[in-house]
């Protein structure tokens, strides 16, 4: 049995570049499941969650009949990106975990951008 699978192997990689590029800025975590998608925006200095958005969400559920689509997603990104402006934080460092820039994951960080965060 392998110490650690490939997911984990993926993961642990991008998040090693990330943490190179800049560990200032708050990092825009994805979480994707097939029936729904995830996101939190962490401080990792301070080791909490600014904001975070949900397609399982009530405000999300009613909008939308599929959470785990590249519209699900979209909606995610631009809603992430709202809240994040709200906050106050504008400039991120994306992190997509183990999944490729790919699909639903690049639709949400292409909506993200189009709310204003930059990265």
């Amino acid at each position: 049995m392998a110490k650690y699978t490939a997911q984990h192997v993926r993961k642990r990689r991008a998040r090693y570049h990330l943490t190179q590029k800049s560990n200032q800025k708050p990092r825009l975590c994805v979480f994707r499941a097939n029936t729904n998608i995830h996101v939190q925006l962490i401080d990792d200095t301070k080791r909490s969650t600014i904001v975070s958005a949900s397609t399982l969400e009530k405000i999300v559920k009613k909008d939308l009949s599929n959470g785990g689509n590249v519209k699900a997603a979209h909606f995610i990104g631009q809603l992430i990106g709202k809240r994040a402006l709200k906050e106050g934080v504008k400039d991120i460092v994306f992190d997509r975990g183990p999944y490729r820039y790919h699909g639903r994951v690049k639709a949400l960080a292409e909506a993200a951008r189009e709310a204003g965060l930059n990265f």
